[in-house]
């Protein structure tokens, strides 16, 4: 990378998020135990459901960058924790996904990269999707 490039930026899942994962599966197997009432099957369903929120959070702990950004293109987690490089030439869109239902607008952050679509949420990138948006515009080279 040249000295006049941008430099690599990158957005991650924020680092409370797998804390309070972790946290919510030890509540999830405490409440199993508390309501099981000499039942096997409710503590067996809480734990599976803790080792469910357990895995999900040690993915935010060993993959917590979700998209880098540099001049050649970008990065994007694959997988429980993989990465797949994106060059520029192969990203056809970035477009920012808003919905509006029942008062509640959700918003998606989409990379299309033509044989595989991207989808970022707001607790994915820990960032304004809008901002992401304009900083992968940005930093992507003109066509």
């Amino acid at each position: 990378m040249d000295p006049q490039s941008p430099p690599v930026r990158q957005w991650r899942v924020p680092r409370e998020v797998p804390v309070i994962k972790a946290v919510g599966a030890l509540a999830l197997v405490a409440l199993g135990l508390v309501f099981a009432a000499g039942d096997p099957v409710r503590p067996a369903l809480a734990g599976l459901a803790a080792a469910g929120l357990l895995g999900w959070a040690l993915r935010d702990v060993v993959a917590p960058v979700r998209l880098a950004v540099d001049p050649e293109g970008l990065t994007v987690l694959r997988g429980f924790a993989g990465r797949r490089r994106l060059p520029w030439d192969a990203v056809e869109a970035i477009r920012l996904d808003r919905r509006a239902r029942r008062g509640i607008t959700a918003e998606t952050l989409e990379i299309d990269a033509g044989e595989s679509l991207h989808l970022f949420g707001r607790r994915d990138l820990d960032a304004p999707l809008d901002e992401v948006a304009a900083a992968l515009t940005e930093a992507r080279p003109a066509r």
